[in-house]
């Protein structure tokens, strides 16, 4: 059985994009933080320590909690005339603000998490040259770090979000390698998931929900990569029963240490992407 090490492909993709950073004109990206949410400043504090590493410039523009949406969407705009090479809103925002149009205000050429609509339609199309969210394009490396054979497999999904299920679901079908799978997109109220999770060749939960994959829920020689992760007493879990289910897989990820590290690798490849866009 395969432990799925995402710090250890992290570490694979960084020493390729620390080819391709230029030292007298390093890439930048802006992080904007809305409010004091304890897990956000957690998180940005991790993306900004894995850029410095690699000599990545970087800002985090602090918001207070109670901005409006057209005061936030202003601060965007600042940023897409300034020197900048990516931007960043950290996600959730407060429930006053349209995150969907706070994401439209981003320049689609800075816009390094790859949730603004233009971008969202060149991954739709298959187009090369926009960007990919960084966690579906982290566990696409991750797939591809460790050969495994997605060709023609049955890779289940669950979750639909905007942010993980609907873009790797396309991410995975596309006419490449580390692609041409046959992709079901579920969700948790999807009727008959047991039965649809045993017919998995990989199995990728994304929901939130702790434990919420057991080992009835999954076939003999199944790779399982946990992309849930919910914070317990200080304690991080997934939406795997790790324990029970790894004996059962030929790969699994865990959590914490699985697709995280892939997703701050991943930003920081599209803030480097974005250097050459925005030179």
């Amino acid at each position: 059985m395969i432990i799925l090490d995402g710090k250890k492909a992290a570490e694979a993709l960084y020493k390729e994009i620390e080819g391709s950073i230029n030292p007298k004109r390093p890439p930048s990206i802006a992080m904007v933080l809305v409010g004091e949410n304890a897990p956000s400043i957690t998180y940005v504090t991790m993306k900004q320590k894995a850029a410095a590493r690699l000599g990545i410039q970087s800002q985090v523009i602090r918001l207070a909690k109670d901005i409006s949406e057209e005061a936030l969407c202003e601060e965007i705009k600042a940023l897409n005339l300034g020197p900048i090479h990516g931007i960043l809103v950290q996600m959730p925002l407060p429930s006053h603000i349209n995150a969907a149009r706070v994401m439209e205000t981003i320049a689609p050429s800075k816009d390094v998490d790859g949730l603004h609509p233009y971008n969202a339609g060149l991954l739709a199309l298959g187009e090369e040259g926009g960007f990919t969210p960084c966690t579906p394009l982290g566990i696409k490396y991750l797939i591809d770090f460790y050969k495994i054979p997605t060709l023609g497999r049955h890779i289940v999904i669950i979750g639909r979000s905007i942010l993980v299920g609907r873009p790797l679901a396309t991410l995975l079908s596309q006419k490449t390698f580390g692609g041409e799978a046959t992709v079901t997109l579920a969700h948790s109220q999807t009727v008959h998931l047991e039965e649809l999770c045993l017919s998995a060749d990989i199995l990728i939960p994304a929901i939130g929900s702790p434990l919420f994959i057991k080992e009835s829920m999954v076939k003999q020689g199944t790779v399982v990569i946990d992309v849930g992760i919910t914070n317990i007493n200080h304690r991080l879990i997934g939406d795997v029963d790790f324990e029970n289910v790894q004996k059962k897989c030929y790969a699994i990820s865990s959590v914490p240490g699985g697709v995280g590290p892939m997703t701050i690798a991943s930003l920081l490849s599209n803030t480097v992407k974005a250097s050459l866009k925005n030179p």
